[in-house]
């Protein structure tokens, strides 16, 4: 009898619930989020007159655009990431290109809490997160996806993902030309040639080809009755396909068009300086849209997402800064972080040995990137072209926008604003504090250093991961100060493997006399417990080093680049290192030749990476067959795009 009582009553509670959910999601809006690849705000209402964008255009006349809005990430995966978590990849572990972690237990995806709300959430057609779904994210995520699947009254959130824009298109032959390439501005980082101006144009009939997608789908919204139930977005995920745009955390790889529409019924959720025609100068980046879309539904984000709503019914106050990063692109590594207040953007390049145009094979198969670096070589590239490709980079940037848009003159040596440097460097160090930023690690350790839990709870665990002590180690290593290097060499005994790291990556920064003073710290660090500190060891040892340095650290290098023996994250910066040594490393070539293709890795996401390396690097000291496979952007171009 009391089984009987307990099933009737907990009958009840359910079905009440179910009615107040019910009765809840009726009164909540519709979401419509458009959006499309690879694309800045080349956009008419932008104000770029060269731009074909009647649809998105019309939108923001009778809604609202922002226009200081930035992805976060300056590439797909990262940038999707961002926006399906609310947090910085950073902080997750899941920065790197394609990489896959978990979140912590007991966190979930913005959609989950919809969906949990009484939402329909429809996905089409991306996913492509580098963060592990907690269980099941949507309702459907598909090329079939639609919001026309959910059921009677239900409220919904749907995507809608165009792909016409991604960079992989504006590179593909032959194409009817729609926009002139003689009328294409090109920046001032970029060569005027017609390669480079047939890839600009090529880029701006792309961009109207994802407006029409927009198009139809408001036209089916409207035909459907809905309109006046839903609010919309259009976004891009970062910037242009173009090289120095896409995979570079500057504004010009970050900034993206987004513009919102509020019908009347919904427009007490909408910004507080929302109006019809009109621009906003909040700023605003990928890390908010997650708490922007709950809050637009109603339900109070979650106290651990890290960015805040600009939206619904809890809007929180503008923010003095948005934030970027850039980690490992596909099988080339590198470790950045910008900022900018809406005037001024600030890059800070924690690994300056590296070129902005390390040799990413998807990139190189765009004519733009073939024939800008074949000038550069050539010492035909003007200043502002060669910055993308010389190293090293300045350790700090600072960019005016208001006088200099194409971010081409550093300002972080001008007397004039060492104030305003000041302010983002503490800005930037704040935001890496306070969430604990897990990227100052090498990769592989921060799978090794999480596992059995997830990348997050490690970088709030000090005992396992000491950041203030490792952060500290990577500002005055990066520096490139000459001063820093007795320092540096103390360190490189620190208890801590990331600190080690760090130092040996800032004694191999400072060239040869650095390393001819440290040498015997080197040397006993090509024997330390972690591969992550071997490596730059050796590095630094065989690139600037003497030949009997050479001896011994080329076979350390060659011994981590062994994938079948050390993991796919030290054979992956291994066989960079060994890369960067150019004709050094051409008496072990036949040894390279035969270092294995396969081996452990904790994904399927990161097997092609050595492959992809091990062809670079056998090519490069072979010789000639790498200019040859530069140029077969037709080939390439079938490989799966990014």
């Amino acid at each position: 009898m009391t089984r009987l009582l307990y099933l009737a009553a907990l009958a009840l509670f359910t079905n009440h619930f179910s009615l107040i959910t019910s009765s809840q999601a009726a009164d909540r809006p519709n979401i419509l989020w458009l959006t499309s690849e690879d694309h800045s705000p080349n956009m008419g209402c932008y104000g770029d007159k060269f731009a074909s964008t009647p649809n998105v255009d019309a939108l923001a006349a009778r809604g609202m655009l922002f226009r200081r809005a930035w992805s976060c990430a300056p590439v797909c995966a990262p940038a999707r990431t961002t926006l399906i978590s609310g947090l910085y990849p950073p902080s997750t572990g899941a920065e790197h290109m394609r990489s896959m972690v978990p979140l912590p237990a007991g966190f979930k995806m913005y959609p989950q809490f919809l969906r949990e709300a009484g939402y329909y959430c429809s996905n089409n057609s991306k996913e492509d997160y580098n963060l592990a779904n907690p269980g099941q994210v949507w309702d459907e995520s598909s090329g079939k996806a639609h919001y026309k699947n959910r059921t009677a009254g239900q409220p919904f959130f749907a995507i809608f993902n165009s792909t016409k824009s991604h960079e992989s298109q504006i590179r593909t032959r032959p194409h009817t030309a729609v926009h002139d390439p003689a009328k294409v501005r090109v920046p001032a980082y970029h060569p005027d040639t017609p390669e480079v101006r047939q890839d600009w144009a090529q880029y701006y009939d792309k961009v109207s080809e994802v407006d029409a997608d927009a198009g139809r789908h408001l036209k089916e919204l409207t035909d459907a009755g809905l309109a006046d139930d839903t609010i919309i977005f259009y976004y891009a995920d970062h910037g242009s396909g173009m090289p120095r745009s896409k995979r570079w955390p500057c504004n010009s790889g970050l900034q993206v068009p987004v513009v919102v529409h509020f019908p009347e019924k919904w427009k007490h959720l909408a910004p507080p300086e929302y109006k019809a025609g009109g621009a906003s100068d909040r700023l605003i980046s990928f890390v908010d849209f997650a708490p922007t879309v709950l809050s637009l539904a109603g339900i109070q984000p979650p106290a651990w997402m890290q960015g805040h709503a600009f939206a619904g019914k809890f809007t929180a106050p503008m923010q003095p800064f948005i934030f970027g990063f850039r980690g490992r692109m596909d099988e080339r590594i590198d470790c950045v972080r910008s900022a900018t207040d809406g005037r001024y953007v600030y890059v800070r390049n924690f690994m300056p040995h590296l070129s902005q145009g390390q040799h990413v094979d998807y990139q190189f198969a765009t004519p733009t990137t073939r024939v800008w670096f074949d000038l550069f070589k050539s010492g035909k590239a003007t200043e502002a072209q060669s910055i993308f490709w010389r190293v090293p980079k300045a350790p700090e940037e600072l960019y005016d926008l208001t006088t200099d848009p194409d971010e081409v003159k550093n300002l972080a040596a001008s007397p004039q604003h060492q104030e305003v440097l000041a302010k983002f460097r503490k800005a930037q160090s704040d935001l890496a504090t306070r969430i604990r930023d897990v990227g100052f690690l090498p990769e592989g350790e921060i799978h090794s250093r999480s596992a059995g839990s997830a990348p997050y709870t490690m970088g709030h665990d000090d005992a396992k991961y000491p950041f203030a002590r490792v952060f500290a180690t990577a500002d005055l290593a990066s520096n490139l100060q000459p001063d820093a290097l007795p320092e540096l060499r103390r360190r490189l005994a620190d208890p801590d493997s990331a600190v080690r790291y760090w130092a040996a990556l800032g004694v191999l920064m400072r060239g040869k006399e650095a390393v001819a003073t440290a040498r015997t710290d080197l040397q006993k660090a090509l024997a330390d417990a972690s591969p992550f500190v071997r490596i730059p060891a050796a590095q630094a040892l065989s690139q600037h080093g003497e030949q009997g340095d050479l001896d011994k650290a080329l076979p350390v290098l060659l011994a981590e680049a062994d994938w079948s023996k050390s993991g796919v994250f030290g054979s992956v910066s291994a066989l960079n290192s060994l890369g960067a040594l150019g004709s050094k490393a051409a008496p072990v070539l036949a040894t390279i030749k035969a270092l294995p293709e396969k081996g452990a890795s904790p994904h399927a996401r990161y097997n092609s990476y050595v492959p992809r390396l091990l062809a670079d690097l056998t090519s490069d000291l072979g010789g000639g067959a790498k200019a040859a496979k530069e140029n077969a952007p037709a080939k390439k171009a079938k490989k799966k795009a990014q």
